[in-house]
C-alpha cells in the first residue's frame, strides 16, 4: 500500500471521526443530559467537541489537499506524527476514562489504534511510494 493512499486513508479516518463527533448530540442525548450539569461543563463540553470536529475535518481536508507536502515536509511529517501521537493517547485515555466491557467500546477502540497506525506508517516506510516488502512503480517498469 501507497504512502500517499495511506495518509488519504488517514483522512477518510479524521473525516468519519468528525462526522461521529456531529453526532453526539443525539447520540447521547446532549440536551437532555447536559442540562442536568452546570452551565460551564455543559459549555465546556460541548465547545471542546466543536473543536475536536474542526481539528478532525481540518486534518482530513489536509491528508487529501496537501498528500505530497505530509509526505514530503519536515512540517507534513510532525503533522503525521502528532496525529500518531494523538491517537496513541486517546487509546491510552479509553483504558484509564472508559473502562466498559462493550462491544461498541472495544470497536472504538480499534478505530483509535486504526488511526494510530494510518498517520504513523507513512513516516515508517522507506519507499516513498510502497510498504516494506512491496515494490514501488518505478522498480516494477
Amino acid at each position: 500500500m501507497s504512502k500517499h493512499l495511506l495518509i488519504q486513508l488517514a483522512g477518510l479516518h479524521s473525516l468519519g471521526f468528525a462526522l461521529f463527533h456531529l453526532a453526539f448530540w443525539k447520540l447521547f442525548d446532549w440536551p437532555g443530559d447536559l442540562s442536568r450539569t452546570n452551565v460551564a461543563t455543559r459549555a465546556v463540553t460541548q465547545i471542546l467537541n466543536l473543536r475536536l470536529i474542526y481539528v478532525f475535518a481540518g486534518i482530513g481536508a489536509a491528508c487529501f489537499v496537501f498528500t505530497d507536502e505530509l509526505l514530503r515536509t519536515p512540517l507534513g511529517n510532525a503533522v503525521l506524527g502528532f496525529m500518531s501521537l494523538f491517537w496513541v493517547g486517546r487509546t491510552i485515555e479509553q483504558f484509564v476514562f472508559l473502562r466498559i466491557d462493550k462491544p461498541l467500546v472495544h470497536l472504538l477502540t480499534a478505530l483509535f489504534v486504526l488511526g494510530a497506525l494510518l498517520f504513523a506508517l507513512p513516516l515508517l516506510s522507506g519507499s516513498d511510494s510502497a510498504m516494506p516488502g512491496q515494490a514501488s512503480r518505478s522498480e516494477l517498469y
